[in-house]
């Protein structure tokens, strides 16, 4: 923590951010920056998605109640929520250790649902997906991932979609907790 204070100190950045840590580490950390006047975090890079909501459980009251910014990664499940979760898998789904370990058969209700949204919507499961996100006060804003012209367009047109109660209801409903690494 002092190391990061005397970065912002010396002008070398203006702020600093956490990212994935459990909350009592956050506190912690939180904790010891004001106790001894240093440079606080301003923001939580968290893992943080329709199909990995466990931060609600105290990550996101905290940076709430601490006036932090919240700044999730990983905010379309690494494209399972944008495609049906039967569909043929792709390079990432058979590779990728977080899609193989975190996202379960039991979340492909939450896929058909955000899907089932959009195609009422008229909208795309990602453009859902990112409204759901940021229908939460205490999320500042997801990270998304661009690697094509539509993956932009669909995280612009997202800021302007208002999800209704029912919607937001429908795409909860669904959702089972997750055990989380390192714990049982």
């Amino acid at each position: 923590m002092e190391a990061l204070n005397d970065v912002v100190r010396a002008g070398k950045a203006r702020y600093i951010g956490a990212s994935s840590m459990f909350v009592w580490q956050f506190a912690k950390a939180l904790a010891i920056s004001d106790q001894r006047g240093w440079a606080r975090f301003v923001s939580m890079q968290d893992h943080y998605n329709l199909l990995n909501r466990e931060e609600e459980r105290e990550m996101l009251p905290l940076c709430a109640d601490q006036e932090i910014g919240v700044i999730p990664w990983s905010p379309l499940a690494r494209g399972r929520l944008t495609r049906p979760w039967d569909a043929a898998a792709t390079a990432r789904t058979e590779t990728d250790k977080l899609v193989l370990s975190r996202y379960v058969d039991e979340d492909a209700e939450i896929v058909t649902r955000t899907h089932e949204v959009a195609d009422r919507l008229d909208r795309s499961p990602a453009q859902v997906a990112l409204a759901w996100l940021l229908s939460n006060p205490v999320v500042t804003a997801p990270i998304v991932g661009v690697t094509k012209p539509e993956h932009l367009a669909d995280a612009i047109a997202a800021v302007d979609l208002d999800l209704s109660d029912a919607d937001i209801a429908a795409l909860e409903e669904s959702y089972r907790p997750h055990p989380i690494a390192g714990h049982v």
